[in-house]
């Protein structure tokens, strides 16, 4: 077991130490230990932080930092024997075998000889794993404290460790196994919208069809560097014809996803509801943003955040179902859907709580299917556990939900906005009630949340395959 944290932190004087004292410290290895002694030393050695390489290096798997073995011998010097007031004078170590992740290391520092001119003491410094085998050994010497030192420990605060590369590839993997798809994009005049579509192909995702005028499209990529040789480009004038194209291309089967590149959303989404030539169904059309906030224990769907302004409570049943449905599609067999509000009370002054409440009734009489409803829910109550409990609410849903429906488009913008610019959230967007499923981007979204949300539709485009043949 590791030490208890104690009230307090106080040392042993240089008099109080007799020869063969000792003291131990135990502690075991976790992956965030690694990133975080990473990110504070720089070392970025792929033999620790890069899992791939790790399994072909001598180790076969990621180990940790010999040196976050020797901070804890460290740890004991200066917090407890003897403690504070210590100064170290030398460290010598030898390394006899990797830690790997979920090694439990068993820290002893023992005194062996102590100078009374000087006050130093040299200490024996030994780690062994939980096989019992010897990890590190060596010695210190420290200037020992000759004063009596009591302190109340600081209370340090939470570190987080946000490893965005890494979620970003645990995205990508929900449709890993699976062909790319044949997807318009509409008009990728600018390097992100290129450049989107272009690493989406490369993670094998999706076979772009670059819609627009040519000539820009090329010099877009020659300016930014992009490679787009083997890419078919369907040459049109401007934004409204590559639009209409990229439309024209789903509906007639030529594409089984449709993406948005530099082109305003109303423009393209005027083609994709036109009622000649477009790609609407009996469903609403509606936009998920599917979230990987770091502080949050799984992905967040927020919708709609982006098609429908003011939606009635006719339109917040296809919002919710569609939601709903891409929920199956990502593995949920009954997600948690929270329907939010500023008060998680009923109230005639907010339409939002009387919608709510309809819409839970409409759940529980099987108008909405596949979810577990609850609300009205204030946001705190639907993603916070403890704020839930404070304020009383009994709800499966309330401090784990796996949806958030907004109560207009407004609203669900500035949550979505707020998690991707302040808490670090990797969001995707896709637009789904079409007949095809979108890639309904901001401007100003990285290539990364382009690609992102190429996995998401590239896995609703088999399961409509499946569906299909079933």
């Amino acid at each position: 077991m590791e030490h208890a944290v104690q009230q307090f932190i106080q040392n042993r004087t240089f008099d109080e130490i007799q020869v063969g004292d000792f003291s131990q410290l135990v502690r075991t290895l976790k992956p965030e230990d690694i990133h975080l002694f990473a990110v504070m030393s720089g070392d970025v050695n792929p033999t620790h932080v890069d899992p791939e390489f790790a399994r072909s290096s001598q180790f076969r798997e990621v180990v940790g930092h010999s040196m976050w073995g020797s901070t804890l011998i460290s740890t004991v010097l200066g917090t407890e024997f003897p403690g504070p007031g210590t100064v170290y004078v030398s460290q010598g170590l030898n390394f006899w075998r990797p830690i790997t992740i979920g090694d439990t290391l068993t820290i002893t520092v023992t005194c062996r000889e102590k100078f009374e001119h000087n006050h130093h003491i040299v200490f024996d410094c030994l780690a062994v794993n939980q096989d019992g085998l010897k990890v590190i050994d060596g010695t210190a010497e420290v200037a020992a404290p000759t004063e009596k030192i009591k302190r109340t420990r600081v209370n340090l605060p939470e570190v987080t460790i946000s490893d965005r590369e890494l979620r970003y590839t645990h995205l990508l993997s929900i449709s890993a196994g699976l062909a790319p798809i044949p997807i318009a994009v509409a008009h990728p005049c600018d390097a992100e919208s290129l450049r989107g579509p272009v690493q989406a192909a490369k993670a094998g995702l999706v076979d772009p069809i670059l819609v627009g005028p040519e000539a820009r499209i090329r010099a877009v990529a020659e300016e930014y560097d992009i490679d787009i040789r083997g890419l078919r480009i369907l040459d049109v004038p401007h934004s409204h014809a590559a639009a209409e194209a990229a439309v024209t291309l789903c509906r007639d089967g030529g594409a089984e996803a449709l993406m948005k590149g530099s082109l305003h959303t109303d423009e393209l989404m005027s083609a994709v509801v036109s009622k000649e030539g477009g790609l609407r169904t009996a469903r609403r059309i509606s936009h998920v943003f599917l979230a990987d906030v770091p502080t949050y224990p799984h992905p967040l769907m927020i919708t709609d955040a982006a098609i429908n302004i003011e939606p009635s409570l006719e339109v917040k049943v296809d919002i919710i179902q569609n939601a709903i449905d891409l929920a199956h599609i990502l593995g949920l067999k009954e997600p948690k859907v929270a329907i939010l509000s500023a008060v998680e009370t009923v109230t005639p002054k907010i339409r939002s709580t009387i919608d709510a409440a309809a819409l839970c009734k409409m759940a529980d009489r099987g108008q909405i299917k596949g979810g577990l409803l609850d609300g009205p829910l204030a946001f705190d109550n639907a993603v916070s556990l403890v704020a839930a409990k404070t304020k009383g609410i009994r709800s499966a849903v309330a401090g784990n939900a796996d949806i958030l429906v907004v109560p207009d488009l407004e609203s669900g913008n500035m949550v979505a906005k707020q998690l991707e610019y302040l808490a670090d959230a990797l969001m995707a967007g896709v637009v789904l009630g079409a007949r095809v499923p979108i890639v309904l981007t901001s401007r100003a979204d990285t290539a990364e949340t382009r690609a992102a949300s190429c996995a998401i539709v590239q896995l609703m485009a088999h399961r409509k395959r499946e569906a299909l043949l079933a």
